[in-house]
């Protein structure tokens, strides 16, 4: 006969193991429950992103695209578009970096001249003459006029006889028409006006407001040791005591009463020297309204009106 304790072991044995069993099938019956809601709720994010595909492949969407280009049939309003948009970028670079387009250069620098004085001595200076239209033309005083300087304090004989200006290949006699008040070279009045007969040649637009701002980029076109019209770049430095400028680019022989050009491409000073034994440190003069004095009207002439003017009377 089975005891009292025994039975009641087994009572509690077995009721163990049922709420364990039911324990463990309401724990299983969870995790499917959960499983079926995960798995719903991941049908659905992915019937969702499919449909968002869809959607973006028929709509008009931002999407990643390649840089390269394709050439195509462009309309007239496209084409005016990127016109106008090179022509903002040219303009952004050229005010950034202080360029000039290649065609205006090359425009400026055809209204340049080699200049030539002989004097008495057998001396010949060469330099650089701009041209104002009308057959005058802009340079520098010690170019033209026999004045003092290192080597010839004591020598008062020596005398310019004759002034020539070489265009086309072919020397141009020339006389002279104004001077300012230099008795030395590199001085504010070392700056001269001579006149030839009336040539084929772009005349210079004149700006004698240019404000000569530190770091600014300028351009300097002059006869580069009798080589011809030559370009060099450069920026302004500092105003001098005695009127000038200085300026960091070259100062070859030569290009004495040459242009200087501002970004516009408008003719703002004259290179007039350089520092004793320093190519590469040289000295402008700036234009002023006192330096076209004898020149006939021109501050009221645009230099396209100049140059039909004088092709009129060639």
């Amino acid at each position: 006969m089975i005891s009292r304790r025994l039975l009641i072991f087994f009572s509690l044995v077995s009721t163990a193991s049922l709420f364990f069993s039911l324990g463990q099938f309401r724990e299983r019956n969870e995790d499917a429950l959960m499983r079926a809601a995960y798995d719903a709720q991941l049908d659905a994010l992915r019937s969702e992103v499919r449909t968002q595909i869809r959607t973006v492949r028929t709509e008009d969407a931002v999407v990643p695209a390649g840089t390269a280009g394709h050439a195509g049939v462009d309309t007239a309003a496209t084409s005016n578009a990127r016109a106008k948009m090179v022509a903002q970028i040219k303009q952004e670079l050229q005010n950034e970096m202080g360029l000039l387009p290649v065609q205006l250069l090359r425009e400026r620098r055809s209204s340049f001249a080699e200049l030539y004085a002989y004097d008495n001595l057998g001396k010949t200076n060469y330099g650089t003459a701009g041209y104002l239209g009308h057959g005058y033309f802009i340079t520098v005083k010690h170019a033209v006029v026999a004045l003092r300087d290192a080597d010839e304090r004591v020598n008062g004989n020596r005398k310019i006889v004759s002034i020539k200006l070489v265009y086309q290949g072919k020397e141009i006699p020339a006389k002279l028409v104004d001077v300012g008040d230099a008795d030395v070279e590199v001085h504010s009045g070392d700056w001269a006006v001579i006149k030839t007969k009336a040539l084929d040649m772009p005349a210079l637009h004149v700006d004698t407001n240019f404000s000569y701002d530190f770091a600014d980029p300028i351009f300097r076109l002059g006869n580069d040791y009798s080589k011809g019209i030559i370009l060099s770049t450069g920026y302004v430095g500092q105003r001098t005591a005695n009127g000038l400028v200085t300026c960091l680019t070259d100062g070859h022989p030569g290009v004495s009463g040459g242009g200087v050009l501002d970004q516009k491409g408008d003719l703002v000073g004259i290179p007039i020297g350089r520092m004793q034994g320093d190519y590469r440190f040289s000295f402008i003069l700036p234009l002023r309204s006192e330096m076209l004095r004898k020149v006939p009207a021109y501050a009221q002439l645009d230099p396209r009106t100049v140059v039909a003017e004088t092709q009129q009377q060639n």
